[in-house]
């Protein structure tokens, strides 16, 4: 995402659920297990206001349980992307992207969903700045 913001002079946003996950691995994964399967949305914290304002947004997310994360699936619900440009870029730990490209679609339904969106498995530093860059130069400027 700060990649994003130098690259493009971007906004950022930081999705963060009203109330927050447990400090606890162990009991964020299974709070994030049982809200993935009751298709849970979490009430956010903040709503980017300005969402008009914009024709491209840049969503990252990592992969939770082979999905998008349950807060991820509220931002969509609660901002109005008809028209905009939605670009994903997503982190998952070597399983894939999994059903998350169908719940953009599903949660988004009047976005243009980038179909090459990035997708990277996480803890890959280096490479991950040298795949954002060369991807970003191959994505043309929308004003």
């Amino acid at each position: 995402a700060r990649q994003i913001l130098r690259a493009r002079c971007a906004t950022v946003f930081e999705i963060q659920p009203a109330v927050p996950f447990p400090e606890h691995y162990e009991e964020t994964v299974a709070q994030a297990r049982r809200e993935r399967d009751s298709a849970f949305e979490p009430v956010l914290q903040a709503r980017v206001m300005d969402m008009a304002d914009y024709a491209t947004v840049f969503l990252g997310f990592p992969i939770w349980g082979q999905t998008a994360p349950p807060v991820i699936r509220s931002f969509l619900s609660n901002h109005d992307l008809a028209g905009k440009t939605l670009i994903p870029f997503i982190t998952h730990g070597g399983y894939g992207l999994g059903s998350s490209l169908e719940v953009l679609a599903a949660h988004a339904p009047r976005a243009r969903l980038y179909d090459a969106g990035l997708s990277m498995e996480a803890d890959q530093e280096r490479r991950t700045l040298d795949r954002v860059t060369g991807w970003l130069r191959r994505i043309p400027l929308t004003r």
